[in-house]
C-alpha cells in the first residue's frame, strides 16, 4: 500500500487554540476614559484593543521606539563596530597607533547616550 505525501498548500500555518482571539468582550466607557484610551494607544503605538490586551496581561503598555531613538540606535549599533574594529586593530598593532580614535568614538558614544536620555 503506498503512503500518499500530504500536499504543502502553502500559506501561513494555522493557530494553536490558545493564540486565537475568539472572545470579544464589550465594554462601555464615557467620553473621556475612551479618548483618553485612544491617546495613551497612539502615544505607544498600538492599536487600542492592542493596548488594553497588554494592560491586562502586564498592568503596563510598553512604549515603542519612536524614530528619533530608532536613529540614535542604529548609531550606536555603528559606533560599537567601530569600536569592536579598533579593539582588533590595538590587539595587533599595539594600543598607542588608536588611542585617539578610542577616544574620539567613546566621546561620540557618551553624546549619544546623554541624547536618548539614559
Amino acid at each position: 500500500m503506498e503512503q500518499k505525501k500530504e500536499r504543502n498548500r502553502g500559506g501561513r500555518p494555522r493557530k494553536e487554540a490558545t493564540e486565537k482571539l475568539k472572545y470579544r468582550v464589550a465594554v462601555k466607557m464615557m467620553a473621556p476614559d475612551y479618548f483618553r484610551l485612544l491617546t495613551q494607544a497612539h502615544k505607544t503605538g498600538v492599536s487600542p484593543s492592542e493596548y488594553i490586551r497588554e494592560c491586562f496581561r502586564n498592568g503596563y503598555v510598553k512604549e515603542r521606539l519612536s524614530e528619533e531613538h530608532a536613529g540614535y540606535m542604529r548609531q550606536l549599533c555603528g559606533m560599537a563596530n567601530n569600536l569592536n574594529q579598533l579593539a582588533r586593530k590595538a590587539n595587533t598593532g599595539g594600543f598607542s597607533g588608536v588611542r585617539w580614535d578610542c577616544k574620539v568614538a567613546v566621546a561620540r558614544i557618551h553624546e549619544l547616550i546623554s541624547m536618548i536620555g539614559i
